[in-house]
């Protein structure tokens, strides 16, 4: 399956919801968000039909994000429909860690492989600042808990922000180290709900480069993340540059959002709603969606943020 530029759509990112039990500052507002009502929403059965025909046009990849995706009620329900779906490669989540104490095992029971966890600061205080309302034990314990019961691989995602967690670069990227996981490293996106976000808070992926320079580069894994290794670590550092160097030319992925609407770019206000439609109008959407996919994204800015019309907790990254 490919789009008009030549490149292979196989990674399908679905947004289960767009509530969150926290209030990450470059996510969502801190009052949170209305909750949809089910009407608005896509079914299960429309979701599972949904990815289904999107597995028969080439996605290999599911990742399941929200929100966050453990707060959903039948979140375990859902990952074990897909992962029936025959021809998929990887079933992954992106969740903030804290509900997985309660969820690790059955997760990887219902045939997830691989988990990203969301934590920006080591630091009890800053993490409380950052999320709002949120303890750091808690992603700490979900990391344990992750690691207890042995996912295929595990990420830690931390968003770059200048004057609050760079100092802590050397800290963080020394979780590789202490355990067998991968420390990534995000560009911090001017998404139009940013408002708490100076110019001061955008910096390089590079300064991860500077703060640690011994790093050492390992060949890549056909993700977008730059990867390096610590000479003693066990697993790997992802830089991740969506501003300073983009990687829309080799974008392999579609969003499907919790109402049923597929993103076919992070930054655009383009979508391409599947809800209410049979096989053949899903299979439509999908192809119109991969047909609408820009070469490359706009150049972004504090003041020139994502045109996209939704913040972060509704596409899920």
């Amino acid at each position: 399956m490919k789009d008009k530029f030549g490149r292979d759509i196989t990674y399908l990112r679905v947004s289960i919801t767009d509530l969150c039990n926290l209030r990450c500052r470059y996510c969502m507002p801190e009052e949170g968000v209305p909750k949809k009502k089910h009407a608005d929403l896509i079914t299960q059965e429309e979701l599972i039909k949904a990815i289904q025909i999107a597995v028969s046009l080439g996605i290999k990849k599911i990742r399941i994000t929200g929100g966050e995706p453990l707060s959903k009620p039948n979140i375990i329900p859902i990952c074990e429909q897909i992962a029936a779906i025959p021809h998929i490669d990887h079933i992954c989540i992106t969740t903030n860690g804290t509900f997985l104490p309660k969820y690790a095992l059955a997760l990887k029971s219902a045939g997830v492989t691989r988990v990203n966890i969301s934590m920006d600061t080591l630091v009890p205080e800053k993490y409380r600042y950052i999320t709002r309302v949120g303890q750091l034990d808690d992603v700490l314990q979900g990391i344990d808990s992750a690691l207890s019961v042995g996912f295929e691989k595990i990420k830690i995602n931390a968003v770059l922000i200048g004057g609050f967690n760079d100092d802590e670069i050397p800290d963080l990227c020394r979780m590789t180290e202490k355990y067998p996981v991968d420390m990534r490293f995000i560009e911090l996106m001017p998404m139009s709900g940013n408002f708490d976000f100076d110019d001061k808070s955008y910096v390089s992926g590079d300064i991860v480069l500077e703060k640690m320079p011994e790093l050492v580069p390992v060949d890549l894994d056909g993700g977008v993340a730059r990867l390096y290794k610590l000479p003693s670590g066990q697993g790997r550092i992802g830089i991740i540059n969506p501003i300073s160097s983009h990687f829309c030319g080799t974008c392999n992925r579609l969003r499907l959002m919790s109402d049923g609407k597929i993103k076919p770019c992070l930054h655009t206000s383009q979508e391409f709603s599947v809800k209410g439609l049979d096989d053949e109008g899903m299979r439509q959407q999908f192809l119109n969606a991969i047909e609408a996919k820009p070469a490359r994204h706009p150049d972004l800015s504090k003041d020139s943020p994502s045109q996209s019309i939704r913040n972060m907790n509704e596409i899920g990254g």
